[in-house]
């Protein structure tokens, strides 16, 4: 007699609902770009989503209160001069947004709390090295300021954004990069390349440590590194299938598991969430997503259940833990973009009867603090990313931190004539982030009094004032100009009417004149006798 023993998981019956569409977005005009990215980013403040547009490159942020359908003339973030393709949230800071695009130019951009009220031009910081399209911009996930991105030119650049400058320059690459991603401390990184084979780095020291062929066929692959130091991988076989593995980084060529999933064309984006351990396989083109549970005992990668629709997607982004209900027990929440403008927001939750905090399903996440700066990092520091539990609940201290920018002194600029002014505070570039509105110093420093640091709150009250007083200006100019216009009208009636009296001239218009007198001398006389009449009669 024979049975089978169902395996224990928390996670097995993870099941995933899609909210009703007045819950999610609609009318968004996403990217067409055949370059493969999610096309989107998303944090437990906002949504951000690259899209069409005309004479550039941007990107559209929203609120997670702002659902329902988008006006077409929303603000957009617009300053790159080519298409958008790649985005990506500080993991330290919910208003910081990195976006790479065709224009060769990385910019960094600071998004106040309440959404953009106007289209957004203008970057906290511009990183320019590469030459050609920049694909790929990721965060380190421990480390505070410090970016990595990756262009079509082979190059790999991990910058000190406070700065903006290069702390590392990987070149080794022969052909394109397709996917980066850091281990769980930031130590390590791995790499996938057009040239078929998988890298990896010491991001401090631009080291190549090992490499291996990834996968045979000849479409983009990609990798993640997992919590525990494995590498999941996916690609294409020499027949086109779709097949995923896992992989050890001291053994890259032999890989633990490798399956082959259908034959599809879309490149597969694996989606990992440390916490559970589950890998969530979401292609471009399709209208599935898979997921799996990675553990130490075999097959390893054991496949729990797909979630359906009828609609293809042409990007996706997965919220983090921080952004998750705790009390209907979401594991995870995703947002999903269709081609017809809707962007459907997906909820998988694990059913439980009990409405308390359940504590084997959320272990410890991922906090918004970072671990240590970029020069503690680039000097050798390794530390596990900030964790902090959810029974309290998620609270967003990003508020009180703000992207300032002081650019540092060229020491090559000629010194301006006239009031010895200006050699400091012509200054600075150092953007950082940080807990204190320190971006008023200079003024502090040159001897003025300290500049007011006001809330988002304030600035907007002053700038509807601002609004208000310029409507009222219009308008007022508006009536003097019609009045100035009248007046110049009547003046110019009365000119002509004494120019027709005074154009008779001679005897006779004095004869004339001598009559009216004589009439009215008349008239008046007869008015007085008229009136001492009836006191004579008397």
């Amino acid at each position: 007699m024979s049975f089978r023993v169902v395996r224990s998981s928390k996670f097995r019956h993870v099941y995933g609902q899609a909210l009703k569409r007045e819950q999610c977005y609609d009318n968004i005009r996403v990217s067409k770009s055949s370059w493969d990215s999610t096309f989107c980013a998303v944090n437990p403040k906002f949504l951000a989503i690259i899209v069409e547009s005309a004479g550039g490159g941007a990107f559209i942020v929203l609120p997670h209160n702002k659902v329902g359908r988008i006006a077409a003339d929303h603000p957009l973030v617009g300053g790159h001069k080519g298409p958008v393709l790649d985005i990506a949230w500080c993991p330290h800071n919910d208003n910081v947004i990195a976006s790479g695009s065709e224009d060769c130019v990385v910019k960094v951009w600071q998004i106040p709390d309440g959404g953009l009220s106007r289209t957004l031009t203008e970057p906290v910081v511009d990183l320019v090295f590469h030459q050609r399209r920049v694909g790929l911009v990721l965060w380190h996930p421990s480390a505070l300021n410090v970016l990595l991105t990756a262009g079509s030119d082979n190059q790999v650049v991990i910058w000190n954004v406070g700065t903006g400058e290069i702390l590392v320059h990987i070149d080794s690459h022969p052909d394109i990069v397709y996917s980066a991603c850091f281990n769980w401390d930031g130590s390590k990184l791995v790499t996938t390349c057009k040239d078929k084979k998988i890298r990896i780095y010491d991001p401090r020291t631009a080291e190549l440590e090992s490499e291996a062929m990834c996968h045979e066929g000849s479409k983009a692959t990609r990798a993640i590194f997992l919590r525990h130091g494995l590498i999941f991988t996916t690609g294409f076989n020499r027949s086109s299938e779709r097949q995923y593995s896992l992989r050890a980084p001291d053994a890259l060529n032999e890989p633990i598991v490798m399956v082959e999933l259908d034959t599809s064309n879309g490149v597969m984006f694996p989606l990992y969430d440390a916490d559970t351990n589950m890998i969530y396989l979401c292609g471009k083109g399709d209208s599935v997503i898979r997921y799996f549970e990675v553990t130490p005992e075999p097959p390893f990668v054991h496949y729990i259940n797909t979630f359906q629709t009828t609609e293809p997607q042409r990007g996706i982004g997965l919220m983090p833990k921080r952004g998750c209900d705790v009390t209907t027990c979401e594991v995870a929440k995703f947002y999903r973009m269709n081609n017809n403008g809707l962007c459907q927001v997906i909820s998988m939750t694990v059913p439980r009867k009990s409405d308390l905090f359940q504590e084997d399903l959320y272990p410890d996440t991922l906090a918004e603090d970072a671990a240590t700066t970029a020069e503690e990092w680039i000097d050798g520091k390794d530390a596990d990313p900030l964790t902090f539990s959810l029974k309290g609940g998620y609270v967003s201290s990003s508020a009180s931190k703000s992207l300032s920018v002081s650019k540092k002194a060229n020491i090559l600029n000629k010194p301006r004539g006239g009031g010895g002014g200006g050699s400091s505070g012509a200054g600075s570039s150092s953007l950082s982030i940080g807990y204190n509105a320190a971006a008023n110093n200079n003024d502090a420093s040159e001897g003025g009094p300290p500049a007011a640091v006001l809330s988002e709150q304030d600035l907007r009250s002053i700038q509807d004032e601002i609004r208000k007083l310029k409507a009222i200006i219009v308008k007022q100019e508006n009536r003097i100009r019609a009045l100035e216009a009248k007046a110049n009208a009547g003046n110019g009636d009365e000119t002509d009417a004494r120019n027709k009296n005074g154009s008779g001239s001679g005897p006779a218009a004095s004869a004339s004149a001598s009559d009216s007198k004589a009439s009215e001398s008349a008239k008046d006389h007869a008015s007085t006798s008229t009136a001492a009449t009836p006191q004579n009669e008397d």
